[in-house]
C-alpha cells in the first residue's frame, strides 16, 4: 500500500526558513536539499551542505531551517507499509547523496504522477518510489558502512554491560542510534558476533550470578535487581543459560568459597563433591 499526501520538488524558501513539527507527523516524511539546511540531531541544530537527504519516520521530531541562506528542497509526504521503508537503514539522520540529479528526476515524477492519478498510478508510484529508496540505499553504501558506526555500537555495547537491568529493547537502541532495527541488528552481530539481545542477557546473568555468590539478597529481589520482572522468567532463563537454578548456583558457589576444591565443583551440571584439604 502507498499513498502520496503532498510531494513537491525545486521549493524555495528565504533565509528564514524554519519548519518545526514536535511530535512528529503521523507519516512518513523525505527532504532531499540543494542548499546547504541545518537540522535537529541529538539534542542541537547541525549544519549540513547541499545534497543531504532525510528520511523521516512516523513520530519523529522534525526541525530542519534554512542556514543563513535561500532554502530550496524537493520533499514528499506519504504512507506505507512496504518493508523496504520501515527498514530503511537510517532514519531521522540526514545524510550525503552521490547523484542528486538523478533523485532530483524521481521526486519530478512522483509529483507529476501523483497530479494527473490514472488507474495504474500507485503501481507507478510505488515503482518509482522503490527506485527512489534503492538509489538512496546505494549512496549510504557508498559513503556510510559499519566503520562509520564502530564507536556508537561500541558504546552501545558497554552501556550494555554497565546497565543490564534497563528495560533494553532492539526498537529502543536503534532510536537512540538513529538506525533502523534491522540495520543495527546486522551491524551489531557483524561487529561482536552476538546479537544485542543475546548480550542483554549475558549482562543481566553476569550480574545475577555475581549478586547471588556475593550477597544475601532473595532470588526475587536479584531478578529485579538484574532486569527482570517476572522471577520465573529469570529462573528458566538462568537454568537455560548457566545449567542451574538460581538457588543451586548460589549453594555451589558459597561450597566454593568454604574453600571446596574447585575440581568437584561444576556449576553447569552441579557436581557438589567435598574434598578433605591436604
Amino acid at each position: 500500500m502507498l499513498a502520496v499526501d503532498f510531494v513537491g520538488y525545486s521549493a524555495v524558501h528565504d533565509e528564514g526558513f524554519y519548519y518545526n513539527i514536535g511530535g512528529g507527523h503521523d507519516f512518513y516524511l523525505m527532504v532531499l536539499t540543494a542548499s546547504p539546511a541545518q537540522f535537529w540531531v541529538d539534542g542541537q541544530m547541525r549544519t549540513y551542505p547541499a545534497n543531504s537527504f532525510i528520511l523521516y519516520a512516523p513520530g519523529a521530531y522534525i526541525c530542519y531551517s534554512a542556514a543563513k541562506e535561500v532554502y530550496k528542497n524537493d520533499w514528499l509526504r506519504f504512507r506505507t507499509d512496504e518493508s523496504f521503508i520501515k527498514d530503511f537503514p537510517l532514519q531521522n539522520v540526514p545524510f550525503s547523496v552521490t547523484d542528486p540529479e538523478y533523485l532530483h528526476s524521481l521526486f519530478k515524477l512522483i509529483t507529476w504522477e501523483s497530479s494527473f492519478t490514472s488507474a495504474n498510478s500507485e503501481l507507478i508510484l510505488s515503482h518509482l518510489l522503490t527506485s527512489l529508496c534503492f538509489k538512496l540505499q546505494g549512496c549510504l553504501g557508498e559513503g556510510i558502512d559499519a566503520n562509520s558506526h564502530a564507536s556508537m555500537i561500541i558504546a552501545l555495547r558497554k552501556k550494555i554491560y554497565n546497565n543490564p537491568q534497563l528495560p533494553w529493547s532492539v526498537k529502543q537502541m536503534a532510536d537512540e542510534l538513529h538506525l533502523s532495527a534491522g540495520y543495527l541488528q546486522m551491524l551489531y552481530k557483524n561487529m561482536f558476533g552476538s546479537s544485542c539481545m543475546d548480550d542483554v542477557i549475558e549482562g543481566r546473568l553476569r550480574r545475577a550470578k555475581d549478586q547471588l555468590a556475593s550477597s544475601s539478597k532473595s532470588v526475587f529481589d536479584v531478578a529485579e535487581d538484574c532486569g527482570y520482572h517476572n522471577v520465573e522468567h529469570f529462573c528458566r532463563q538462568f537454568r537455560q543459560y548457566i545449567g542451574c537454578s538460581p538457588s543451586q548456583y548460589r549453594k555451589a558457589s558459597r561450597l566454593s568459597t568454604a574453600k571446596v576444591s574447585p575440581d568437584h565443583i561444576n556449576l553447569g551440571g552441579l557436581e557438589l563433591t567435598e574434598q578433605n584439604n591436604p
